[in-house]
This record gives C-alpha cells, structure tokens and sequence, in this order.
C-alpha cells in the first residue's frame, strides 16, 4: 500500500491524492459490514461522512493550493487516481482482515507474533523494489542518520499500538483516533513551527471532534449478523431443542 502512496503521487497532485484518501473511513466501515457481519446505525454513518467531510475542510490548506494540484511531468492522472483509490480499498480491506484474525485466531497468537507474520509477506515485495532500483541515489543500506533511525523506530511501535488499539477496540476506532490525531498534530505545528491555523480549519477542527463524539456516544448498539440456528456438538439439533409452541427450532 505504501508503494501504491508512491506511484500515486508521482502521477497526481497532493490535493487529489488527500481527497481520496480521506475515502479510507468508508471503505473500512464497508468491509467491516461484509467480513465481519456489522450493522452500524445510520447515525454512525452520517458521522462517519460528516468525519470525512470535516477533515477534508481541515486539509484545505493542503489540497486547495495551486502548487499542490499541479501534475508531474510525465505524470497519468488515471494511473494516479487508480492507485490511490487501490490503496484505500486495499487499507480498509487489510483493516478489517486484521481485526478478525487476532479476534478470531484459533491459534491465540500474540500480537508480536501475528505481526512479525503478516510482515514476512511485504519483506520479498520491498527488497524486489529496491533491488529494482539500484538502491536509487543512496544505495543499498545507505542514507541512514539517526533521525531516520528514530523514525523506523517511531514507525514499528506506532504498528504496534495500532495492533492493539484493533485488538481492544475496532478498526473504525482506530481511524477515528487516526483522523484525531491530525487536528492534534496541526495544532501542534501552529504553536511551535507556525504552520497555518485558518478559521475555515477552527471550524473544520470542531467538526472533526463532533463526529467523533457523535460515532462514539451513539446509544445504538452495533449488530452482528449470526446465524439464528446452532447446532449440537454432534452438528444435530436434538428434539428438546424443539418448541412445540412456536412451531420453531431453539438453539441451547
């Protein structure tokens, strides 16, 4: 997915690229309905979209810019548009399938263990990319400093606590915490770097923070479709399962 960041963005500009992006949320809520058998109210819905359309007022600063839109040279906007589309549809997909692993798991794996194991899988697809490549400008194992050093580091236990925040909590809360932490992080930069605070994004800001608290204190419970019959260890429904009385079978 992050591969399909890149290729995206060297064919689109940050403004399309942070547009679609922001799709993430409803593409996670879906694939949660369809593998998981949720049933989330329509009020969590209307917060969901009024998420998304409150952090893309936030960004405007981002995408609204003439340099931000413009277009590599070279660059197809197909191609462009395409991966990151891909890449949303891919991250709510790899979301939900992580949640019902360590939810589900059989083997009750922890999580250091399922994540080392569900990254063997990306290790083959880097090291085609770079042995591609050359080791580009910096070469093989180069153009590492310390800051890059912390930064990996930050990374993995960054993997980490969004591990345990789906394994606690959901997916659909990790990206709520996910789009919280960009109103906190501009914050951040417009009191100790001077980035820009405007009062379209103040506005965009409170919108944010309602629709989190509309998702989360919804009195709704979310619903999982199951199956109304269960059967018997020996996979029958025995006779004293049977209610005479309304004529159907009770599962004990």
């Amino acid at each position: 997915m992050n591969i399909l960041s890149f290729v995206a963005l060297r064919n689109i500009g940050a403004g399309v690229f942070t547009i679609c992006a922001q799709t993430k949320i409803l593409t996670t809520a879906t694939f949660s309905c369809i593998m998981l058998g949720r049933e989330y109210s329509w009020a969590r819905w209307r917060a969901m979209v009024s998420l998304m359309l409150g952090v893309l007022l936030f960004t405007e600063p981002i995408w609204n810019q003439v340099t931000g839109n413009r277009i590599q040279e070279g660059g197809n906007v197909i191609i462009g548009t395409m991966a990151v589309l891909t890449e949303v549809v891919l991250s709510g997909f790899a979301s939900i399938y992580f949640e019902k692993v360590i939810k589900s798991d059989p083997e009750q794996l922890g999580i250091w263990e399922r994540n080392f194991q569900l990254a063997l899988g990306s290790i083959p697809v880097y090291m085609a990319f770079i042995v591609s490549n050359g080791g580009d400008e910096a070469g093989y194992f180069g153009g590492w400093s310390k800051l890059a050093l912390v930064l990996s580091l930050l990374g993995a236990a960054g993997g980490l606590l969004v591990a345990l925040s789906i394994k606690h909590g959901d997916s659909i809360l990790k990206t709520l915490a996910t789009t919280g932490a960009i109103i906190i992080s501009s914050l951040l930069d417009y009191l100790f770097l001077g980035g820009p605070l405007t009062p379209v994004m103040c506005i965009a800001g409170s919108q944010v923070v309602i629709a989190i608290c509309n998702y989360t204190f919804d009195a709704t419970p979310t619903e999982t479709k199951t199956s109304q019959q269960r059967l018997s260890p020996s996979g029958i429904l025995s006779l004293s399962e049977y209610d005479p009385e309304t004529q159907k079978l009770v599962a004990k």
